[in-house]
């Protein structure tokens, strides 16, 4: 089998007629079972779009630190901001990355008595006021990209006999949608190449726009994580690990890396996460292949939770733990 690439899907062909449909829910069956990771074309996101966020982007991480860190994550406690390079930790390990949360926009959700700590994860973003252009760039794309991951995620239910329409509820009020502005600044100097470690996402569906540079990685069947080339215009979708759990298994969620690049080379990438409300029980989905599901991965230090605002919770506690022991130090005790 030849890992020099990943499958390359077009939706366009959802809209070609039964026959041009039928083979792109043969193709994305394919991918979704055997890899969790393709290469979108045909979505409809024009060069233009792209560059006014890219444009936004690299003018925000142009701007004096003291303007960055004005937007701090620490000063939310709904992990929204911007995180400086070195704060992050995947696998317990530094990230050699600085970047930008940005979320729906929407009002805080402070949990009452009773209530999961997780709506803690609703709230405002933070804006640099020497940017005014960013907001509406980031949250136009989180707009449009919903639209093709909704898009997206119906055919890829249909690829697997599955009803297209079986997750609707939990995405119609209040999803969970996600957008990071991220710049690999090079190396780290210290010998680690760690652009972000080996990780699995906690959601539905990713959809990353990347630039030329390179440098994410997708462990495949052999077990070696393999280069993932760019290709203009084509967003990098994985799958996260609710659809594995939707699946039981049949589907796939992927270990993938980013690994810094030489010297002072900078990269940026755009990854946006499509998820359903944070308090969605995520069902089991009824289709065809369920008896040839071989189960979700068992991995004792990152339990799976059915529940996505706590598979949610987990990830931020984990990866931003400044963050976390600033604003919740409640929500740090063991259960």
């Amino acid at each position: 089998m030849s890992y020099l690439q990943l499958p390359v899907i077009d939706l366009s062909a959802a809209d070609r007629g039964p026959q041009s449909r039928a083979l792109l829910h043969a193709q994305l069956h394919s991918a979704a079972h055997d890899v969790g990771f393709f290469q979108l074309i045909g979505h409809g996101v024009s060069e233009a779009e792209t560059t006014a966020l890219t444009g936004a982007m690299r003018a925000f991480f142009a701007l004096p630190e003291a303007d960055r860190l004005a937007v701090s994550n620490l000063n939310s406690p709904h992990f929204r901001g911007y995180t400086r390079t070195g704060d992050e930790r995947t696998g317990g390990s530094r990230d050699w990355r600085d970047q930008l949360d940005i979320g729906a926009e929407r009002p805080a959700h402070i949990p009452a008595p009773g209530e999961p700590g997780y709506w803690w994860l609703e709230g405002p973003n933070q804006w640099p006021a020497a940017l005014p252009a960013l907001r509406t760039a980031a949250l136009g794309w989180i707009d449009r990209l919903s639209g093709v991951a909704h898009k997206l995620l119906h055919e890829l239910l249909a690829a697997i006999g599955a009803p297209p329409d079986f997750y609707d509820e939990i995405f119609a009020d209040r999803p969970h949608l996600h957008l990071k502005l991220v710049r690999y600044p090079g190396s780290a100097g210290d010998g680690s190449d760690q652009g972000v470690g080996a990780h699995k996402d906690y959601g539905f569906l990713t959809l990353l726009h990347q630039d030329e540079i390179g440098g994410l990685q997708v462990q495949r069947g052999d077990g070696l994580f393999h280069e993932v080339p760019p290709i203009p215009g084509a967003f990098v979708v994985n799958l996260g690990e609710l659809l594995e759990v939707a699946t039981n298994g049949y589907l796939l969620a992927t270990n993938h890396r980013v690994v810094s690049p030489a010297g002072a080379t900078e990269r940026y990438s755009v990854p946006f996460f499509y998820n359903p409300r944070l308090d969605a029980r995520i069902a089991p989905v009824p289709f065809p292949h369920a008896a040839d599901a071989p189960g979700v991965t068992a991995d004792p230090a990152n339990p799976l939770f059915a529940e996505y605002g706590r598979n949610e919770l987990k990830g931020w506690l984990r990866a931003h733990p400044q963050v976390a022991g600033r604003h919740h130090q409640d929500l740090l005790v063991p259960a």
